[in-house]
């Protein structure tokens, strides 16, 4: 039984939820025409296997009872507690303007029944059962609209999967990964370390019914947890909960791509052909650690579906689509949805729930909206921030039509030019030591690394890749710019006599050889600012970066090791971007070994992976001659207005 109350609309705004009561529906500036809302709470909704979750249920009313009318329902199912004041205020906010919405916890979670596993076999059918039972309710009409941002576009995903009769459309905000393998779990063989630890300490602090663990976990960052690793089981931090402990060694142990890479709960890809046939919106952001994900998930669905897919790309680290800026760096007031949570999403469910709008698309039909970063002067703003501006763009599809790929070499006096390298190019060879990693600086990762703390809400990660920046976890004194480091190498164009404006998927091919029998290769692409200004040394902007762990060179399937001395041709696959390159910058790659938290260390030994017992360096080499032409391949593409 769940309890049963009633929030009004012009009650003080940000009043906490209770299991009955009055508080604010919505401003009273952008409330809809429902000015009472009445809620029932913790309906304990039964599974198919007979596992109940909990589950809240908003309706619009007027006076003292429900209207007497059926409506569409939004659904959002979360892991992050379905009373969070601020999913609660956007719950009541659509139902004001004529939608019953239900809020449940997934499973074993908060106040929900089961056991929790981290992308498990049950969020799809919990989904599909979730949807079913909301189709029997009298007072709705069987057409349910989802919606939620990370684990919460993931539970969309996973029930669309299952292709629900009543589900009809679904907005998808930086989650719903399509291939756990090749990101946001792994990462071509190397192990997302810091997202994955970084969340299951927090999630575990925020669950847990002890309060000493709580109050431990509370003052005792996962920084101090990331030398412990690899976790062994039963001796490690995670193994105070078991479920934990479980999937994350899962997680950390699994490299080769079989059964559990492809399971329901970690994979789309293999789920694109039996998924709902309905309108979905795909957003995302260039700087977060599901960019490729959202992209591939738009561009597959949108071949195989009759429904509308539309994609939206922002300049946002991960959750921040109402932010204008990515840590140190400013994109401009247009770069900001400051109504993202709610009238954005009204938009889109009114057209597909409703028919209120002929199409959220507008006239044009286009389907991708991007942002293009990199317009702006580079000043230094009030916040002290580097102004990279830039501007909104719309296309038929992605890439965007009239790209040409462009291959930028790398040569061996550290240029990086359009023309193949000589026959005698040679090749560099530098130094991995996995005990002295390069630290993670930048980049596509929903959090931050600075001051030894993981912290994924209160402070987005830095955007930027350089200075002397002490303070960021693994930096050591004297605090070289990345670029300095003996273990990066640096291959850069001259000054620009042109923009260069890159949108589209980034490749990276470079021909390699190592000592040791495995290891790692990493690139960055990087808008290089110049000297002068408000940035006396320049700026180095991280743009996008990818890594390829060497023992999956050929196959992802199965692991080969190397044979020391000889070379071998290995890929990368950064996420896509959208840049300006402005003339008088310059196009720079950097090509490492290790890119530490954000991904563990190779320890460079061979041994399976999360279970190595020593760590040894490796002299990797990187070949640029005409036979082996490393290179980066760039999307090169023709707009309108520059």
């Amino acid at each position: 039984m769940g309890a049963c109350g009633r929030w009004a609309a012009d009650a003080p705004a940000g009043d906490v939820v209770a299991d009955s009561g009055r508080a604010a529906a919505a401003s009273p500036d952008d409330r809809g025409p429902y000015d009472v809302v009445e809620v029932e709470t913790d309906l304990m909704v039964e599974m198919r296997d007979g596992v109940h979750l909990a589950t809240d249920v908003y309706r619009p009313a007027r006076g003292e009872a429900p209207v007497d009318e059926r409506f569409p329902v939004l659904l959002h199912r979360t892991p992050y507690d379905k009373t969070a004041r601020g999913l609660v205020a956007q719950a009541r906010w659509f139902a004001t303007h004529g939608y019953v919405v239900v809020l449940q916890d997934t499973r074993g979670l908060y106040r929900s029944e089961g056991e929790f596993q981290k992308y498990n076999r049950y969020d799809a059918p919990d989904g599909f059962d979730t949807i079913a039972w909301i189709a029997g309710l009298d007072y709705v009409l069987p057409s349910v609209g989802m919606w939620g941002t990370s684990y919460g576009a993931h539970t969309q995903a996973d029930a669309a999967k299952l292709d629900p009769p009543a589900l009809a459309t679904a907005v998808l905000t930086m989650g719903g990964l399509s291939d756990g393998w090749d990101h946001k779990v792994r990462n071509h063989g190397a192990f997302e370390l810091g997202q994955q630890l970084g969340w299951a300490h927090d999630q575990l602090a925020a669950v847990t019914d002890d309060p000493e663990l709580r109050e431990r976990l509370g003052r005792e960052p996962v920084s101090e947890w990331f030398d412990l690793i690899p976790f062994r089981q039963g001796h490690n931090p995670l193994s105070v909960a078991p479920n934990f402990e479980a999937y994350f060694l899962g997680m950390q142990n699994h490299g080769d791509y079989d059964e559990y890479w492809s399971g329901i709960g970690r994979n789309w890809v293999e789920y694109y052909d039996g998924t709902a046939d309905i309108p979905m919106l795909h957003v995302g952001g260039w700087y977060d650690p599901y960019a490729g994900g959202t992209i591939r998930n738009f561009v597959e669905l949108a071949r195989r579906k009759r429904a509308p897919m539309r994609l939206v790309m922002g300049p946002w680290t991960h959750g921040a689509a109402s932010r204008s800026y990515a840590g140190d760096v400013e994109f401009g007031d247009a770069a900001a949805i400051p109504e993202f949570s709610r009238g954005f999403h009204l938009r889109w469910f009114d057209a597909h729930l409703k028919g209120e709008l002929a199409d959220e698309r507008g006239a044009s039909g286009d389907s991708a909206r991007i942002f293009l970063m990199g317009t702006g002067d580079g000043h230094r703003d009030p916040n002290g921030r580097l102004y990279h501006g830039g501007r909104w763009i719309d296309a038929a599809s992605w890439p965007l039509p009239g790209t040409r790929t462009v291959p930028y070499y790398a040569w061996g006096d550290g240029t990086l030019r359009p023309e193949p390298p000589l026959a005698d190019g040679g090749a560099t060879t530098y130094t991995y030591d996995p005990h002295a990693p390069v630290p993670t600086i930048g980049g596509s990762f929903s959090g931050a690394l600075k001051r030894g703390a993981y912290d994924q809400v209160e402070r987005p990660f830095r955007s930027l890749e350089g200075g002397s920046e002490n303070g960021f976890y693994g930096s050591r004194p004297p605090y070289p710019r990345l670029r300095d480091r003996p273990d990066v190498l640096v291959f850069e164009t001259p000054p620009l006599e042109e923009d260069v404006t890159v949108v589209g998927p980034i490749t990276v091919r470079l021909w390699v050889s190592s000592s040791a029998v495995d290891t790692d290769f990493t690139a960055k692409l990087i808008d290089v600012y110049p000297p002068g200004g408000d940035w006396p040394e320049g700026f180095d902007l991280n743009l996008t970066d990818g890594i390829i762990r060497a023992r999956y060179r050929g196959s992802r399937e199965r692991a080969e090791l190397m044979e020391p001395g000889v070379v071998y041709e290995v890929v990368i696959e950064p996420f896509p971007t959208a840049n300006l390159f402005k003339a008088g910058h310059r196009i720079r790659i950097d090509i490492s070994s290790s890119n530490y938290p954000r991904f563990d260390v190779n320890p460079n030994t061979g041994e399976p992976l999360g279970r190595h017992t020593h760590m040894i360096a490796a002299d990797n080499t990187v070949y640029h001659d005409a036979a082996h032409p490393s290179q980066v391949e760039l999307p090169i593409a023709q707009l309108a207005g520059g």
